[in-house]
């Protein structure tokens, strides 16, 4: 059994799946690419069994195959060809992989393609469209604000609230929270699921530069995400999302208004001088002048700026964890941000002044306690 496959061409789709691998796998065999060639078309898929990467591309074939190829080895291999056709041999007693090319060949130890793991059903209960860029960028502005605690399981990944005529994007980490709301995407239905944080990696990574429209379909245990040649299929975070809403102070009386630029190189400034381990900077606000200043005891280092704002409210000093809060300005786009306080011991709320048309985002940080 044969097919011919160009080189790069090759490399590219292999290296496009090829980080759903993991070093060590429960199942040996998810260690390597399953490819299926039927009808001059090659599917490859990878997956961790949590998530599932299949990529498609043109072959010269006559013959339907199914063979297991180890991962590492075949792309090390092929990123070191030049753009040329490979000839693959697939012996159909032994699952031997045997590579030809003009400089030689090269033979891997396949295994039989029906021991890899079955692809998950693909039942949807429903299914909706929405932009790639604008899902790309979604996904950008919430990923980060994700918790890493393997024992609060529900604040790992993104969650995603359907309804008729927006869909929402929410992540926290208890610390800080982001609300990415669209309503240039129109799901047509109302449902809620969280979707991990590696598979919203490689949809981020895949997604990049690409104006396609993603196709999104849904069941009550995975999601299947269709671009391109490419298919995405993860499975969802089986566990309750917090009331995100009730944590989302509205009373906030003093409002800061200032360019975002300079307020984000300031406290990267600063910060350079806080706490290695708390990153605590001290911000107070008074009329139209906000002060920023860190200290490190340990080292006995410290730091302080001065930078104008336009202020609305009561004098103010605040603390924050200034890479939680660079991490929040960095992701914003915008010219001017809105800066919503309440009291020092109450989440601010950060709001773009200048909105993009179909999008309302919201971040949210806590503050840290001041010692006077």
């Amino acid at each position: 059994m044969k097919f011919i496959a160009n080189s790069s061409t090759l490399v590219e789709h292999l290296q496009k799946i090829s980080g759903t691998l993991v070093s060590k796998p429960t199942l040996p065999i998810i260690e390597n690419f399953l490819f299926n060639v039927e009808k001059n078309k090659l599917s490859i898929t990878s997956t961790d069994l949590e998530t599932t990467m299949t990529t498609f591309m043109n072959v010269e074939s006559d013959s339907k195959i199914s063979v297991a190829v180890p991962s590492r080895l075949v792309i090390e291999i092929l990123r070191t060809m030049p753009n040329l056709p490979i000839t693959f041999t697939v012996d159909e007693k032994t699952n031997q992989v045997q590579l030809q090319t003009e400089f030689g060949t090269y033979k891997l130890a396949g295994q039989d393609g029906k021991d890899f793991p079955k692809i998950p059903d693909t039942e949807f209960d429903s299914s909706f469209n929405i932009p790639s860029e604008t899902l790309h960028d979604c996904i950008s502005k919430t990923i980060f604000a994700t918790g890493n605690d393997e024992l609060r399981l529900n604040l790992t990944g993104v969650y995603v609230d359907l309804e008729e005529d927006k869909i929402t994007f929410v992540s926290t980490d208890a610390n800080r929270l982001v609300k990415d709301e669209r309503t240039d995407v129109k799901p047509g239905v109302k449902h809620s699921f969280i979707l991990p944080k590696k598979a919203l990696n490689l949809l981020k990574t895949t997604l990049s530069g690409s104006d396609s429209v993603v196709k999104v379909d849904y069941n009550r245990s995975n999601a299947f995400f269709a671009f391109g040649d490419t298919k995405l299929i993860c499975r969802f975070v089986d566990e309750r999302y917090p009331d995100y809403n009730a944590v989302i102070p509205i009373d906030n009386q003093n409002i800061l208004i200032m360019n975002r630029e300079d307020l984000y190189n300031s406290v990267k400034r600063i910060s350079i001088f806080s706490n290695k381990s708390t990153h605590l900077i001290r911000i107070k606000i008074a009329g139209s002048s906000m002060s920023l200043s860190a200290e490190d005891f340990d080292m006995s280092n410290e730091a302080d700026e001065n930078i104008s704002c336009e202020y609305n409210g009561e004098d103010m000093e605040i603390g924050f964890n200034s890479k939680l809060l660079l991490e929040l300005l960095g992701s914003l786009e915008c010219e001017n941000i809105r800066f919503e306080l309440s009291a020092p011991n109450r989440a601010g709320v950060l709001f773009p002044v200048e909105k993009t048309e179909g999008e309302n985002i919201l971040m949210l940080i806590m503050p840290l306690m001041l010692n006077n």
